[in-house]
């Protein structure tokens, strides 16, 4: 865990990336063959609708992608999405002649809408509560498309559905709409690699872990919901073009529960997977129409097949696919970063980083912490101690926003962020860690260091882009001695290894205040000097820590002030040895005769 030295270049391991263009090349070479087979080959009108169906369900699907599959809330309103953009192209250009194009927009403008609004209505409830809101507002747009019927005609449907006059031929316009297929596709398989898209795996993983690192959670899970939406409305409106006729038993709940059955047969957390899955549950019932002369048996292998797939590849089947080039990928050891981690947290607020005062916290009538002040002062460590049940890990959970302070004031490098969320005090300068370790799983040690490193305020990768944000993530990970395994699983390291991602994590954000709840815990005596000694590189680098921890050697070694606890309240404070020979903390430790 040495520190590398500090005149060596950053790691030319971090190979500089080529052109977009370049980089994906095939993909797009392969789109164009797909578009130009689809213009090109003629398809009886049978196989044209079939291929016209899947073409447009696997846009929808996308979205769940998005919202179910990168940021894992449930969606299960898909298809009312998807029929509010077939209606508006549907009743624009039928009933109202008005452009394709500006009704394409509309319904999609329209989805978007209403996903926003669904979403900032309803994601805080959060599981199965969130499932029920969304069926039922499922529900509620199926009976507008049916009892609506001055403006949706009703059952009967709308028919005469225009297209635009560039592609007015079925065979055109097939083209276009795999064409629109290939754009969002690629678009989804880019997220994930984008800010919002690793905001988005972040809060699926950890909400909470994802708050502290500087992500604004709600705004997350809305913004996942909105582009779940306007995908399903873009769909519906390449659908209504497609069909020329929409009708509203084409949008009801079992055509969402097809969507999500698509979604989950693929892999829901992949593009690719969710066009698999669409295409196979449209092709399947194609393959077993030889059996639908004998009653039941065609229902009877369908459904078979489809619990097959999901009992044996749960991650559907390019998760289980991907998941195996995941594990090549890991074996290709990405060296460390060359360059010292460089710490250069804020000084705004003169002597004293974090100022407490009067902080109480009261969970009814029970006090955890009550009229607690503590003084941290910069550039040390400062331990916050007490027994079991004093209030330490309460107290920092306020600190770090995870609960609202019943009362008190708390200002940090000159700031009060006492009212504010937690991703607002990352903004600010807070750092921390989790007793409990609070990782994000489904992704690799860098992606895990590199979220810390996006946090808003960091000044450190303003320039740079995400090659920045890269060797930023690599510096942290080689700081704490774990760079040359940068590309491996978190499942893949020890629990103590966890431990110093978490903290190569709070590091890479370039923190004004590092909170430490209990990283010793669980380590053993060899990994606990490893960590004093990174500690001691840390604090040299002029970075505040405020450390709890049951480890008294670990404490007096490390900490030069000390601030104890009992009961929720302050009962020492001041130099560490002299605190640790207090009277009242050798009682509240070991008790009185």
């Amino acid at each position: 865990m040495s520190a590398p030295s500090d005149n060596m270049p950053i790691a030319t391991a971090i190979a500089r990336p080529k052109p977009l263009l370049l980089r994906h090349l095939p993909y797009f070479i392969f789109a164009a063959i797909l578009v130009a087979l689809a213009a090109a080959v003629p398809f009886d009108g049978y196989i044209h609708n079939i291929l016209m169906q899947a073409v447009t369900f696997a846009i929808a699907v996308f979205g769940l992608s998005v919202v179910l599959g990168l940021c894992g809330q449930i969606n299960l309103a898909q298809a009312a999405f998807f029929g509010i953009g077939a209606y508006a192209v549907g009743i624009g250009t039928s009933d109202y002649q008005i452009s394709y194009w500006l009704c394409l927009v509309g319904g999609c403008a329209m989805a978007l809408l209403a996903g926003a609004l669904l979403g900032m209505s309803t994601l805080r409830l959060g599981g199965h509560y969130l499932a029920m809101v969304t069926i039922s507002f499922q529900q509620i747009v199926t009976l507008i498309m049916i009892n609506t019927i001055w403006l949706t005609h009703g059952p009967d449907g709308v028919s005469n559905i225009g297209r635009p006059w560039l592609f007015q031929s079925s065979q055109s316009y097939l083209a276009f709409c795999v064409a629109a297929l290939a754009l969002v596709g690629y678009a989804v398989w880019k997220l994930p690699d984008t800010p919002l898209g690793r905001s988005m795996r972040a809060v699926r993983d950890n909400e909470l872990a994802a708050g502290v690192n500087g992500i604004d959670v709600f705004r997350t899970k809305v913004s996942a919901f909105a582009l779940s939406a306007v995908l399903g409305g873009l769909a519906g409106g390449l659908f209504a073009g497609g069909f020329a006729y929409v009708s509203p038993d084409q949008f009801a709940f079992a055509d969402s529960i097809q969507f999500l059955t698509m979604s989950l047969l693929g892999g829901v957390a992949s593009p690719i997977g969710s066009a698999i899955g669409t295409g196979l549950l449209i092709l399947i019932p194609e393959w077993l129409r030889f059996l639908k002369s004998v009653p039941g048996l065609y229902l009877a292998i369908y459904g078979l097949s489809v619990i097959l797939i999901i009992r044996f590849m749960p991650d559907g089947i390019w998760g289980f696919v991907s998941s195996g080039l995941t594990r090549l990928r890991a074996k290709v050891k990405t060296p460390p970063a060359t360059a010292t981690l460089q710490l250069k947290p804020a000084t705004v607020g003169g002597d004293i980083v974090l100022e407490v005062t009067g902080l109480a916290k009261y969970f009814g009538g029970l006090k955890a912490v009550d009229g607690v002040d503590i003084q941290v002062k910069r550039g040390g460590v400062h331990a916050l101690i007490g027994p079991n049940g004093s209030g330490k890990t309460t107290t920092l959970n306020v600190l770090s926003g995870l609960y609202k302070a019943t009362s008190g004031k708390i200002v940090l490098d000159g700031t009060d962020i006492t009212n504010m969320p937690p991703h607002l005090r990352t903004a600010a300068g807070l750092g921390r860690t989790f007793q409990n370790i609070r990782l994000f799983r489904s992704m690799t040690a860098l992606e895990n260091v590199e979220i810390g490193a996006e946090r808003p305020g960091n000044t450190l990768i303003k320039q740079g882009g995400g090659d920045a944000l890269t060797e930023r993530a690599m510096e942290a990970l080689t700081f704490v001695g774990l760079g040359s395994r940068a590309n491996e699983l978190i499942s893949s390291f020890s629990y103590g290894h966890q431990r110093l991602i978490e903290i190569a994590r709070a590091l890479a954000a370039n923190p004004t205040l590092l909170l430490l709840d209990e990283p010793a815990a669980g380590l053993n005596s060899t990994e606990k000097l490893e960590l004093h000694e990174l500690l001691k590189r840390i604090a040299a680098q002029g970075l505040t820590i405020l450390i709890i921890d049951h480890d008294m050697t670990l404490v007096s070694e490390a900490a030069q002030h000390i601030t104890v606890l009992n009961f929720g309240r302050r009962i020492a404070d001041g130099e560490s040895m002299a605190v640790l020979r207090h009277p009242d903390v050798v009682s509240a430790y070991l008790g009185t005769e």
